[in-house]
């Protein structure tokens, strides 16, 4: 942290950094913030930066001001919110921090059922020829003989239609919820492409699945998504054990 910063978004770039090492623990609950003079020299910037910094931290519950005026670092793990999710996946190193990840996965094999249930009671007549559109894209990808060229296309798809699914639950906090998942799962968006191949191609399911949420069988729907998104959730179950592996 004792590195100037670079003269462009200033205040930005001094919130990245001291939220970093908070969500690192490098300041732990209680750490007294150094004063806005001392951080402005610190980082090469002004104090309207620094104060600017500061005052995110607040708006994300990583830091609150005591009395007189000292800047005290909070346990973000009882005051943080979902926003805080994609720094706390990857960090500055671009290390994935994989006991997180699984709780994400776990998050995400709970809300897809939900969610798809929810849209089957609630969507409009226009999610499925929109969801139709997507899929007829997702079967001319599944046709490309280049893998580098397919998954990404898929991968990319496959997100446009749970956005779809999502945006007619009529559940304003899954709306929010997919929201800051969306953030999360972008972070490390590339990494995910092969390890969640076998979902993004089981194109068949969530053809299936489109046409329950038509019928408004929502049972049928949570056994649909849940049975989609347990392709992606074992591999990346798998992926996160080499990875442990590895780091021992």
């Amino acid at each position: 942290m004792d590195t100037p910063i670079q003269k462009q978004s200033l205040s930005e770039q001094v919130y990245a950094r001291l939220r970093d090492r908070i969500l690192s623990r490098s300041w732990p609950e209680g750490t007294e913030l150094p004063s806005e003079r001392q951080l402005a020299e610190t980082f090469g910037v002004n104090r309207g930066a620094v104060r600017e910094a500061i005052k995110r931290l607040q708006q994300a519950s990583l830091v609150r001001v005591r009395h007189g005026g000292a800047t005290q670092v909070e346990n973000f793990e009882r005051t943080g919110g979902l926003e805080l999710l994609p720094s706390l996946l990857v960090n500055a190193q671009g290390q994935l921090n994989t006991e997180l990840a699984q709780g994400i996965v776990a998050v995400r094999k709970v809300l897809a059922p939900l969610v798809a249930s929810q849209a089957a009671q609630h969507a409009s007549a226009d999610l499925h020829p929109r969801l139709e559109a997507v899929l007829e894209r997702m079967r001319a990808c599944l046709a490309e003989a280049d893998m580098a060229v397919r998954l990404p296309k898929l991968q990319q798809l496959a997100f446009d239609y749970w956005e779809a699914v999502v945006q007619h639950s009529g559940n304003v906090v899954f709306k929010l919820a997919f929201n800051s998942m969306n953030q999360t799962y972008r972070a490390a968006w590339g990494a995910l492409t092969h390890v969640m191949a076998a979902e993004f191609s089981d194109v068949a399911t969530l053809h299936q699945l489109a046409l329950a949420i038509k019928a408004g069988e929502h049972r049928r729907c949570e056994v649909l998504a849940r049975q989609h998104v347990e392709l992606g959730s074992r591999a990346l179950e798998r992926a996160f054990s080499v990875i442990k592996t590895n780091e021992h």
